[in-house]
């Protein structure tokens, strides 16, 4: 394998310079990534309800997370229709800075938040309905709406206690199909089946039938001490659910597992945590908790940015590099396979041209693949400097594709 190294101004690899330079083109490294508040939007709802000035906090903390490269804020205003316009206040700001909603509310009556009288499963799903029905326009495409968030702690109680695993498979079941049938009804791309619970009770309840009814997705909320463990416990509910997962929470430190960090400590411990679950195969989403009010926040009640935001920014917002894939007479390459060894793979278009996302510019490399050409390891800066011209494998390869280029078959 051989490359040529150009500058910008020629023309091939000008084009490569111009999409570099394209922010649009920079894409998250997980479908879903996103930042929770419940701190301020499930805690504070009833202090924000008539006060106005709360408007300000709101819109700074989602400006700060809009700011990490999230794609959505997780908002956790009741959904009882006393706090319905806190909760339209925090999902309208979140639209101005571009954020789609991860609604992780709850019915105050299910964990008798608010001094609620308790409510039933029956009463639960039926209010559920009622709300979707009575403010669709709450909703827009992209966003997640979780009708239950760690429906285990309220309610009839937990599964691993009350032993009515049976009673709880068929009431998240029950409300998926609910909420899928309402959000299709509205036309409205909004995906219901987040239904997140702690990770032990996913174990007891997320078995391969269930898993399939909620459409091959297994939300956990998941703690613990060790930050490499989290990607082997995805992996390992992943395997034995049979579906694709993802963290509706996560964080560090707190203080029962933890024990107590300082900046720098939290922030190595993110870090770690987050370099791990980059090659979590079977991982769509994650959602930090918690943005500012908790032991484990991002930023301080004032709205000063700790160590940990750098970090967060860094996974959540990806840098990309745009390469041009050559071979015979330096024509382009289209579908060749580009794999990083940080997990990502890309395609090369018609012309030969592919973006991938990296976290590790220093350590990352990327090999390059298609069947009719020697495969080539490279590094970022290799790739980013210009065409990367590929060799055809073996002596008579490289005849066969030069007749057929010759005669036309290829260009």
């Amino acid at each position: 394998m051989r490359m040529k190294l150009v500058l910008c101004g020629v023309i091939a690899a000008a084009a490569i310079c111009a999409a570099q330079s394209a922010h649009a083109a920079v894409a998250p490294w997980w479908s879903v990534q996103s930042v929770d508040t419940m701190k301020y939007s499930r805690d504070a709802s009833r202090e924000a309800l008539h006060n106005q000035s709360f408007d300000a906090i709101i819109e700074k903390q989602m400006k700060q997370i809009a700011s990490t490269g999230a794609t959505h804020v997780a908002i956790a205003t009741p959904y009882d229709e006393e706090f319905y316009p806190v909760l339209k206040r925090w999902a309208d700001s979140a639209r101005r800075h571009g954020l789609s909603v991860w609604f992780r509310g709850n019915w105050s009556g299910w964990e008798k938040w608010f001094e609620y009288t308790a409510i039933t499963r029956v009463q639960h799903l039926q209010k559920t309905k009622d709300f979707l029905q009575k403010h669709g326009d709450l909703f827009q495409d992209g966003d997640i709406f979780t009708a239950c968030p760690e429906c285990e702690n309220g309610g009839p109680g937990d599964p691993r206690a009350t032993g009515d695993v049976a009673g709880y498979r068929a009431f998240v079941i029950e409300e998926y199909a609910a909420t899928k049938a309402a959000f299709a009804a509205m036309h409205k791309d909004v995906a219901s089946n987040w239904q997140s619970m702690n990770a032990d009770v996913a174990r007891t309840v997320m078995d391969p039938a269930t898993t399939k009814a909620m459409d091959g997705l297994v939300v956990i909320d998941h703690y613990v001490k060790d930050p490499a463990q989290i990607a082997r416990d995805v992996e390992a509910i992943a395997k034995e659910s049979g579906g694709m997962v993802a963290l509706g929470e996560f964080g560090a430190p707190i203080p029962d597992i933890h024990g107590q960090m300082t900046e720098a400590q939290q922030a190595q411990w993110i870090d770690t945590a987050l370099k791990n679950l980059l090659t979590a195969k079977h991982l769509v989403g994650i959602s930090y908790w918690v943005n500012v009010g908790g032991s484990t926040k991002l930023w301080t009640d004032n709205g000063t940015a700790r160590e940990a935001v750098v970090i967060l920014k860094k996974y959540y917002s990806p840098q990309t590099v745009h390469g041009l894939v050559q071979g015979v007479f330096h024509s382009g390459v289209s579908g060749a396979i580009i794999t990083s060894s940080e997990g990502r793979v890309a395609t090369t278009d018609a012309r030969g041209f592919f973006a991938i996302p990296y976290i590790d510019a220093k350590n990352t490399v990327f090999t390059i693949k298609e069947p009719s050409y020697s495969p080539a390891t490279l590094s970022r800066d290799q790739i980013a400097s210009g065409p990367i011209i590929l060799q055809v494998q073996g002596f008579l390869s490289r005849i066969w594709l030069n007749i057929q280029y010759l005669i036309g078959l290829v260009t």
